[in-house]
């Protein structure tokens, strides 16, 4: 077993932990969003937008997949956050749930493209599929905390848990020895569903690249990420269910996602009429936004590839150009300078 800490040291009073699975956790954020980046580049929009919406779509999301693991503890019936409150952000924070993390991120995500005006579903389309290989980097990280496992197994890729890491119907070491009892590795049961989903997806829209519409990857991606999580479910002990059903929060959620999934990829496929849907987009929309003229920048010291157009000099930027593409463009967009008047009055900023 791996130590879960990598190494600790003291600040004041305060003890700080360094552990694998937080590393890990960054890790799968840095790698989904190099990924992520260079699939909005593929598409022609400006992929400095999305390492600019993550800074704050990460925070986001970090707290709402806190919030929503301490709501599932409660609904099952944990009643410590409710006694001692402080212990939700009290360090060391244990427990994060990647449903939370994902709604509280896209929430953010969603408010600063509108509010900078690029094409929502563009980035949507670009970020979701990765969000399958960032969640299967996580799951590493429940391998050395020894957790997410599912209930015994016979079978030969069955893993040994701990005595200490057991969940409270497997404590009983007469019924269930250390030495020969084995448990399904859940997790790595969802890592490799996740794998091979998004090199599903990415070869699918490869394939059909001229006939996706706007929001139809992100339609898949709800179908596989709800539907494998609903069949993980049934491998996951430690979920808190509903009544006495066999049901848990997490497994309802998930094939909810599924079942929107499924709907959303036969209305953008016209397999499926439904009023709501009767203006979406049947193609991107990619922001231009003119750059200084070349004199401007070197005065200001900033560097960059020049574009520049006729006339003043003070002008410093374009308004937002919005130019309608092709659903699906093989290359990068070229950019191309706007005409402007010539004029030597400033033009008021927007």
């Amino acid at each position: 077993m791996i130590d879960p800490v990598i190494f600790s040291f003291k600040l004041f009073n305060l003890q700080i932990d360094l552990t694998w699975y937080g590393l890990i956790v960054m890790s799968s954020v840095l790698i989904g969003g190099w990924l992520a980046e260079r699939e909005v580049r593929r598409r022609g929009e400006n992929s400095e937008a999305l390492i600019d919406a993550m800074v704050w779509a990460v925070v986001a999301g970090i707290l709402g997949a806190r919030l929503w693991y301490v709501m599932n503890a409660i609904i099952g019936g944990n009643r410590s956050y409710i006694e001692d409150p402080v212990s939700i952000i009290r360090p060391p924070i244990a427990g994060l749930h990647i449903f939370g993390g994902l709604l509280f991120g896209a929430i953010v995500l969603i408010i600063y493209l509108k509010k900078n005006g690029y094409d929502t579903w563009l980035f949507l389309d670009s970020v979701a599929p990765v969000a399958l290989i960032g969640q299967a980097i996580g799951r590493l990280g429940n391998f050395i905390n020894q957790e997410l496992y599912g209930p015994p197994t016979t079978l030969p890729w069955g893993i040994s848990i701990p005595a200490d890491h057991r969940l409270i119907q497997f404590a009983d070491l007469a019924k269930y020895p250390v030495e020969t009892t084995r448990f399904h590795p859940t997790f790595a049961y969802e890592m490799i569903l996740n794998v091979l989903a998004y090199l599903f997806i990415i070869w699918y829209s490869r394939q059909n690249d001229e006939e996706l519409k706007p929001g139809a990857v992100f339609s898949l991606w709800l179908i596989f990420a709800g539907f494998n999580r609903t069949v993980i479910e049934f491998f996951r002990p430690d979920q808190p269910r509903l009544g006495d059903t066999f049901i848990t929060t997490s497994m309802l959620i998930a094939f909810l996602m599924g079942v929107a999934g499924v709907v959303m990829f036969l209305v953008r496929n016209g397999r499926l009429q439904l009023s709501f849907a009767e203006g979406w987009e049947e193609e991107y929309f990619i922001k231009k936004v003119e750059k200084k003229p070349a004199s401007l920048r070197a005065r200001s010291g900033s560097a960059g590839p020049s574009l520049v157009s006729a006339g003043s000099e003070e002008d410093q930027e374009e308004p937002v150009v919005k130019r309608k593409l092709p659903a699906r463009t093989k290359t990068p967009v070229k950019k191309t300078a706007v005409k402007k008047t010539t004029s030597t009055r400033k033009k008021p900023s927007k």
